[in-house]
């Protein structure tokens, strides 16, 4: 058997050492310049957190079981808003997907890109409390603040994937007469559909733990308990909302990724 020769590792020239030793340096003086720029009292904070941590942490781990069922109805509630959210953000990002994509709409795109931009630089939790004080403190306050979150990073996502399709099937089929809108359907769709259905089960699974902290400021679900067990420092009943986030969180993480492995 005759011998494999490999070829020789290419070698790393004095630029490419130069160039990795001095990002190094800058992301190492970042961190010491952001740890040192923080005004904390190191000590104070270091006794604090051993004293709360021999008094909550335990406590945590005893979990509160006679507030299973008020836990329960405000987790479901916490589930009906993410999926109700979800499912608006698909059906709102679909539109402005188009829009940004840059083989479907050109030059305009730039338009759509900069709509979804500005949609993605608002937090979930200040969307909000901008809609707790629109349409008062409901769990549709949060439906909408999921909603339109979700809308800008899904259409992100949906726009890179329109631009990613085999445009000859759209060229050949235009090269044939057909319309738009049978282009559309025919061309189009059935080459987007799979990974924009993988990716709103994605975006339903962070909008599950994104929708347990909005009703921190009203926006309905489990972050209402939150607050309140936090006020009242009931750290038992707080050990068992943070059992059943952990509990439901992690059966839709593997459900939706059976799905998502059926779907792609």
């Amino acid at each position: 058997m005759a011998n494999l020769t490999l070829p020789p590792k290419p070698k790393n020239s004095l630029y490419k050492k130069t160039k990795t030793i001095i990002i190094l340096i800058l992301v190492a003086a970042l961190y010491v310049w952001t740890f040192l720029s923080i005004d904390i009292d190191w000590a104070r904070a270091m006794e604090r957190a051993a004293n709360n941590f021999h008094r909550v942490i335990p406590r945590l781990f005893d979990p509160d079981w006679s507030a299973m069922g008020d836990v329960s109805d405000k987790m479901f509630e916490t589930v009906l808003i993410a999926f109700a959210g979800s499912v608006m953000a698909a059906i709102l990002s679909i539109p402005l997907a188009f829009l940004a994509a840059k083989n479907m709409m050109g030059i305009f795109s730039v338009i759509g890109k900069w709509i979804l931009s500005a949609i993605r630089a608002f937090p979930d939790i200040i969307l909000a409390v901008l809609f707790v004080v629109a349409v008062g403190p409901t769990a549709f306050a949060g439906v909408l603040a999921i909603a339109i979150g979700s809308c800008g990073m899904l259409g992100k996502m949906f726009s890179e994937i329109i631009e990613q399709i085999d445009m000859d099937i759209v060229q050949a089929m235009q090269a044939n007469g057909a319309n738009r809108i049978q282009i559309l359907f025919t061309a189009v769709f059935p080459q987007i559909i799979p990974e924009f259905l993988s990716y709103a089960i994605y975006r339903f699974e962070v909008d599950i733990r994104a929708s347990s902290i909005l009703g921190i400021v009203g926006a309905g679900g489990i972050g209402t308990m939150i607050s309140f067990a936090s006020s009242n420092r009931n750290w038992n009943e707080m050990g068992m909302i943070l059992l059943a986030i952990i509990i439901v969180v992690s059966v839709i993480d593997f459900a939706s990724a059976k799905i998502r492995s059926k779907i792609v």
